[in-house]
């Protein structure tokens, strides 16, 4: 089954993307909403909603027998890496204090998150 959704009317230039000047202060996430909202023509709610959306569909694609990847396209990439379990070490060289050994202790397998900037994101932070 197919859901048609309602097209939203866009502010007259919203199509080109304008240059803004950069911010001074963090933002919140009140003031993102109201940011958004303000450029996009859509309500706070609606903006809310899609960023919950958004999050779920992150949630969706990383979590365990997910996909193990999501790309916010031109943004980021973020993906999941499984690291082996590591056996326990004994007389090891200490790094921080040469001539005395150490034992390190054996680490589990687990799961790490990834997050790689895509092109657009590294130009945003070059200019």
């Amino acid at each position: 089954m197919v859901v048609k959704k309602k097209a939203v009317a866009r502010p007259q230039g919203a199509t080109a993307v304008k240059k803004a000047p950069a911010l001074k202060d963090k933002m919140t996430k009140a003031q993102m909403l109201t940011a958004i909202s303000d450029n996009t023509g859509l309500t706070k709610v609606q903006v809310g909603s899609v960023l919950d959306e958004l999050e779920s569909l992150v949630d969706r694609s990383i979590r365990k027998r997910g996909v193990g990847e999501f790309t916010l396209p031109g943004l980021l990439k973020i993906s999941t890496v499984k690291r082996p379990a590591k056996k326990a070490r004994k007389n090891v060289p200490n790094p921080f204090k040469p001539g005395e050994l150490m034992d390190v202790a054996a680490k589990p397998a687990s799961i790490q998150v990834k997050i790689r900037p895509l092109k657009k994101l590294k130009e945003y932070a070059a200019e």
